[in-house]
């Protein structure tokens, strides 16, 4: 099997060419996108999209409907990266940034790169709003081709989502783990260990990749071979996340107002979250509804969408403040917006832009995503001093929130292990200063871009992994 070429896309083995066969398939690739836009047209494309999503992922790998790329070098050896591409989560975000790095590095010019969509589902509404250089690399690394014995790949994605996989995805690696040069697992948990399962997954791998100091210590600590964890930070684009190259969002326009009434000129906190237990949204609107009130003249935003839970955000702030037996300030609440809409990639610098300061206290990170957006985009943040954010969270930097104690999960796949509880004491007293001193909290986020240009910018990154491929392929 090692010796077997495919010439089909990426690594899956292709039968025998046929001239009659070949040529249906020809016809099939030509027909069958176009069949399902046709019929998704007649039933108006129903709420769930689920012809268009065909018809989306027809078109990705269908040569019929793009232009191949033109190919300067072939290199023999290829990295595969399969990862939630077009979900718009945090893994789906993560994969992309690696993905921006590597495209074009000096260094990938020893190997090709290649990517699957793996893991979480489809998102129409993400795909639309990335930039059309974004679609343009997808559709070509989509349709570059692999020889299987040639090609590391990386699955990055929770070990539950690696072969054979435990629910319905496209299993990563597409074969058995021995058809390939080699297979790394790119992961990460929020809380303080891996599961047993997940532990004996990672060991099958040839490497674990984790993004931080602290991930290396709870895999290891969990039972994960030491010789398989390499620690391989996120990549931020910081020309992407540039304050210079945007205006403000107008957020009064995009969100919705829930508690206290319209504020035309304030301080505006920004927090980024998809609705869970876990980021802490409960901390924060304890401290920020205790600590301000109308006469402070400050704003919230919550730009959130659904994670298992119905989109009716509104309602659940409200029964959430009616239940924890607030007090309404005399003068009425500090003005609380949800932003429940989807914002399109090429717009989010924007809603960066148009915050003073951003904060998520939240219970446990496998890195952070919107944190080291906000910090490239010269944001002050407040976040929780624990777990993924350690790695970049300095007190020259930002505002690192502390602990208050450790808190057992008490349900879920994760049942029995712990995460953090961040101080809601603390968070008031950190919101307070960052908005009674501006001058303090702008030079925290210089600091913050300087950071993130220093330590985390693609070419940096890029140069770790490409270096780490270039090992492997070395030693294979």
């Amino acid at each position: 099997m090692n010796s077997f070429e495919s010439n089909n896309h990426h690594v899956l083995p292709d039968p025998p060419n046929h001239p009659i066969k070949s040529k249906f398939k020809k016809l099939a690739f030509q027909t069958i996108p176009l069949l399902i836009l046709f019929t998704a047209i007649l039933l108006g494309f129903t709420t769930t999209n689920y012809y268009k999503i065909l018809y989306f992922k027809f078109s990705l790998k269908s040569k019929t409907l793009f232009t191949p790329p033109k190919t300067l070098s072939t290199p023999s050896h290829c990295l595969l990266w399969m990862a939630p591409f077009l979900s718009g989560g945090g893994y789906s975000s993560e994969g992309w940034s690696y993905i921006l790095s590597l495209h074009g590095h000096t260094k990938i010019q020893s190997f090709r790169l290649a990517i699957e969509h793996h893991g979480d589902l489809e998102s129409l509404d993400f795909w639309e709003g990335l930039p059309q250089d974004m679609k343009n690399l997808a559709v070509e690394l989509y349709q570059t081709k692999c020889n299987m014995n040639e090609t590391v790949v990386i699955c990055h994605s929770e070990p539950g989502a690696w072969y054979p996989p435990l629910f319905d995805t496209f299993p990563c690696p597409p074969s058995f783990y021995r058809h390939f040069k080699a297979v790394i697992g790119r992961t990460m948990f929020e809380t303080d260990r891996v599961n047993v399962e997940h532990v004996e997954r990672c060991n099958r791998m040839d490497y674990v990749w984790v993004p931080t100091d602290f991930h290396k210590a709870t895999f290891i600590e969990s039972g994960v071979n030491a010789s398989k964890v390499v620690k391989i930070v996120q990549p931020i684009d910081v020309k992407f996340f540039d304050p210079d190259k945007y205006k403000a969002l107008d957020l009064d326009s995009t969100g919705k107002l829930i508690l206290g009434s319209e504020v035309k000129t304030g301080f505006v906190f920004l927090s980024i979250f998809k609705w869970e237990y876990r980021k802490g949204w409960d901390v924060l609107l304890k401290s920020y509804l205790k600590e301000f009130s109308k006469d402070d003249s400050v704003v919230l935003y919550l730009l959130t969408n659904p994670y298992h839970t119905e989109r009716d955000f509104g309602n659940k702030i409200l029964d959430f403040v009616e239940n924890s037996g607030f007090e309404e300030p005399v003068s009425g609440w500090a003005s609380v917006y949800v932003i429940d809409t989807h914002i399109a990639q090429s717009e989010l610098p924007r809603v960066y832009k148009a915050a003073d300061a951003f904060v998520l206290p939240s219970r446990g990170e496998g890195w952070g995503r919107p944190l080291v957006e906000a910090m490239s985009m010269s944001l002050p943040v407040i976040a929780t001093n624990w777990s993924g954010p350690t790695e970049f969270l300095t007190e020259d930097n930002s505002y690192p929130l502390p602990v208050d104690r450790m808190s057992e999960l008490m349900e879920g796949p994760f049942k029995g292990h712990l995460w953090a509880e961040p101080s809601e004491d603390k968070l008031q007293v950190l919101m307070r200063q960052v908005m009674d001193n501006p001058a303090e909290a702008k030079a925290k986020g210089r600091k913050a871009r300087e950071d993130m240009i220093r330590q985390f910018s693609p070419e940096i990154v890029a140069d770790i992994v490409a270096d780490h491929i270039q090992n492997i392929l070395g030693s294979t």
